[in-house]
């Protein structure tokens, strides 16, 4: 039977619990114990699939193609592991199956309840992420802040799974915010003690509580949460920000989060080896030199938009000893005026996914301005239609070539939906979602990247390359370096007499871990580190 740790959070959202969640599996699987995690998020939508970026930022895709909370992204960089549909679920996905259950008569026309039908739902989701892993210890994160209404039903859920499976085998960790007065220069613990007890008149008291924090944490504070909140001191795990997130495996060891958690589970009594990551962060705190890469896209002012792009550029700046020097340009401001002012820094251009007709020539400006400049520039998914929309564009002389996505009666539709997607009317969960082989073409920039023939990469999007358009991009120099395993669809796409000017189809941001970057972003970011940019002398834009 696995053991549960539930992490739950108070105060303020988006106050750090995935990461609190990700650093807690890095020191369980650092002592030798199988770790699976989970993230139960209590809005009603069925997946964040169809969710605005502004409101939920990024959509992170598993392996097999679940459309999931951009925190299981933290938990698979930190932990090394591959997730699963069964590690993401929302109230609509648990409304939605007790309600088919009850149409197809399950319930023998009884009256349908939020408990113990809803609870039950709830708790058969967290067992089965736990068996199908094989679990030792299953860590669940409960989304939301302890007192939303939509989220009560997942705290009850949780205080029965202690009374289903034995006190001793489940751990309660409740991640508040000590808010910082400037007028008085202090920390308050109010909020904190308020948050535990909405938490408590739920049923559940913490074991242990985590306080983050934008300043360190005294001793005395330590001592009045424990005695206010009803925990040993010891309990009490100061968190305070960190300048990586990467930081936090080790913060929370030195705090002792390790031991306890060990010891209050019964887990064995070892050591975590975290070598590795004690090495990552000394090489992070001492890379000097920089590389500047810019990032045009359509949701910049949220950068949680694009989260593991980020984190996979800073994976592969790590690798060539450099610090990220990343800037954000929102590409509806880019005009042919400006272009070369708002990229002049950059030593290489990223473009990443996206959907929508808004910023799209501001990307196909970029693309040109690496082209013709030289530049090295890496294309994800949308980025790699852009890229061959640019293309086409000059070799074909004319602006009568883009995407039907943006264009259904374009002259030159280089980019299309494929036959089956014609028909789809709903969005939801509908695209090409997932992990799918993708061979490589042998001596390209693509297989010299990978160092092998056959690699798998997750997909989401609907639209593909034209076939049509392969020949004459191919006589034009675009090298088609990744294609499907029957060679029908393009999934990489390079040009050939470029420094380094590749798009992919696929979303490679989304296999990158912090100690092994993935082979793309580690070649783009090389060759950006030789690369002097024309502006050179230019200011980066603010």
């Amino acid at each position: 039977m696995a053991k549960h740790i539930f992490v739950t959070g108070g105060v303020v959202s988006s106050v750090g619990k995935g990461i609190t969640v990700a650093s807690i599996g890095t020191l369980l699987k650092a002592r030798g114990v199988n770790v699976a995690v989970q993230k139960l998020d209590p809005y009603l939508n069925v997946d964040p699939g169809t969710m605005s970026p502004y409101q939920h930022g990024e959509v992170y895709v598993t392996e097999d193609g679940a459309e999931t909370d951009l925190d299981l992204g933290h938990y698979e960089r930190f932990i090394g592991v591959d997730l699963s549909v069964d590690a993401n679920a929302t109230s609509g996905r648990v409304y939605r199956s007790v309600i088919d259950k009850e149409r197809e008569g399950q319930f023998l026309g009884g009256t349908i309840q939020v408990v113990p039908h809803v609870t039950d739902e709830i708790k058969q989701l967290i067992r089965s992420c736990a068996q199908r892993l094989n679990a030792d210890v299953l860590i669940t994160e409960i989304g939301g802040t302890v007192g939303d209404i939509e989220g009560q039903p997942f705290i009850e859920a949780i205080r029965q799974i202690r009374k289903d499976v034995g006190r001793e085998n489940v751990l309660y960790v409740h991640v508040t915010y000590l808010p910082h007065l400037a007028s008085t220069g202090e920390l308050k613990t109010k909020p904190t003690q308020h948050s535990v007890r909405e938490l408590r008149s739920m049923g559940i008291q913490p074991d242990i509580i985590v306080c983050r924090s934008d300043l360190p944490m005294s001793d005395d504070l330590r001592a009045k949460i424990a005695l206010f909140c009803d925990v040993p001191c010891e309990a009490v795990i100061p968190l305070p920000t960190v300048e990586s997130i990467y930081e936090v495996p080790l913060v929370l060891a030195e705090a002792g989060a390790g031991r306890l958690i060990g010891k209050s589970l019964g887990l064995p009594e070892r050591d975590g080896d975290l070598t590795v990551w004690k090495d990552l962060v000394s090489r992070l705190r001492g890379a000097e030199e920089t590389v500047s890469i810019a990032l045009v896209g359509k949701y910049v002012e949220l950068e949680d938009t694009y989260l593991s792009v980020r984190e996979a550029l800073k994976h592969a700046a790590l690798f060539h000893n450099r610090r990220l020097e990343l800037f954000w340009v929102q590409s509806d401001q880019l005009t042919p005026d400006n272009v070369e002012t708002r990229l002049a820094a950059a030593q290489g251009i990223v473009v990443p996914g996206g959907f929508g007709m808004r910023g799209i020539e501001g990307m196909i400006l970029a693309a040109r301005y690496a082209r013709e400049n030289g530049i090295p520039y890496f294309g994800l998914c949308l980025g790699m239609q852009v890229l061959v929309i640019e293309l086409a564009r000059a070799m074909l002389r004319t602006e009568c070539v883009n995407s039907t996505e943006f264009d259904p009666q374009i002259e030159h539709p280089v980019i299309d939906l494929l036959p089956e997607q014609r028909s789809v009317d709903r969005m939801g969960g509908t695209m090409r979602l997932g992990s799918y082989p993708c061979r490589l073409t042998p001596d390209s920039r693509a297989s010299c990247a990978y160092g092998e023939d056959l690699v798998q990469e997750r997909h989401r999007h609907r639209f593909e390359f034209n076939n049509d358009y392969r020949e004459l991009l191919r006589a034009h120099g675009l090298v088609f370096s990744g294609l499907s395993e029957d060679g029908s669809l393009v999934e990489i796409a390079e040009i050939a007499a470029h420094p380094w000017m590749l798009g992919c189809q696929f979303h490679p941001e989304f296999k990158s871990r912090p100690d092994r970057p993935h082979p793309l972003f580690r070649d783009f970011v090389g060759a950006a580190v030789k690369t002097v940019p024309p502006g050179s002398q230019a200011q980066l834009p603010l």
